[in-house]
């Protein structure tokens, strides 16, 4: 897997509009440089000068390689430097921050600016926590290992009688509940990593993750597992857009959205895309209907 390095021109007069002020773009280059954030960010973060950016504990590829953010490295490594360096923030005026997946969007005073582990938007989460806009969306999909009831699976009907489980608290574990609806009640792990093990100890048939970690977790991390196949995204309700997360009603937020506005118009994202999830993204489509 090849680093990328993104080469960002900072966009500061579309930042410094939705502040209400107004900059050269070598202004904001300096800045950029210095590390001292923009008009936009002033007083909006934790530490003057800093962005604070939270994720896992650990952090899992493809998101973040070997459990090392500050690398850059990783679809959500990359994309966060690309948002702070958007904001005007150089790479050394990023800190990052560990927490788990269920403390991050819990009420309460938050030791980050934003956090970013694979978080769907979701209006239950937007009654204690603040995201951004979406700035990935994915398909739920279903890991087996070899001899598993779910393989070869093309229905939902199939799944039926598939002992499931995935992370608590996650759209995963919804999907299951909602969308495949088992014959038996799905288990619940406190993160990904338990969920696995209790596949590889056969205690379960197959678990539901986001499809370019079920692809990671096929490839490198189960011996003899498979993507059994994904589920298109019409099969959920709630589309699984992945979101920033911030402390509630967070005035970080409308800076953070004008700059993945403009990684999206300059096609930033589409290339950290490319770059990390393009082989992570391709697998059968299990019907729901």
């Amino acid at each position: 897997m090849r680093k990328l390095t993104i080469s960002l021109a900072i966009t500061g007069t579309l930042l410094l509009a939705a502040c209400g002020g107004s900059s050269s773009s070598s202004d904001t280059t300096a800045a950029a440089g210095a590390g001292t954030g923009n008009e936009c960010t002033a007083g909006k973060t934790l530490t003057a000068d800093t962005l604070t950016v939270g994720t896992g504990n650990p952090a899992y590829s493809p998101w973040v390689e070997n459990d090392k953010p500050e690398s850059k490295e990783g679809f959500e490594a990359a994309v966060a430097y690309a948002v702070a360096a958007e904001l005007g923030y150089s790479d050394a005026s990023v800190k990052w921050v560990r927490t788990g997946f269920d403390e991050a969007v819990q009420p309460g005073k938050k030791n980050f600016d934003f956090n970013l582990q694979q978080f769907s938007i979701n209006d239950e989460r937007k009654k204690t926590v603040s995201f951004s806009a979406s700035y990935y969306s994915t398909n739920q999909a279903v890991v087996a290992l070899a001899g598993s009831p779910a393989i070869g699976a093309t229905t939902v009907a199939d799944l039926k009688d598939v002992k499931f489980g995935a992370q608590a608290g996650t759209t995963s574990l919804d999907f299951i509940t909602n969308v495949i609806k088992p014959s038996a009640e799905p288990f619940a792990y406190d993160d990904n990593a338990g969920a696995k093990a209790a596949l590889e100890a056969k205690q379960i048939d197959a678990i539901v993750v986001d499809l370019p970690t079920a692809f990671y977790i096929a490839a490198v991390e189960l011996t003899g597992a498979s993507v059994v196949g994904q589920f298109p995204a019409s099969a959920s309700t709630t589309p699984d857009n992945f979101g920033l997360v911030f402390d509630l009603d967070n005035p970080l937020v409308s800076c953070v959205d004008t700059a993945l506005a403009a990684l999206k118009d300059n096609g930033t994202l589409a290339e950290i895309e490319k770059t990390w999830l393009a082989d992570k993204t391709n697998a059968p489509v299990i019907a729901v209907s």
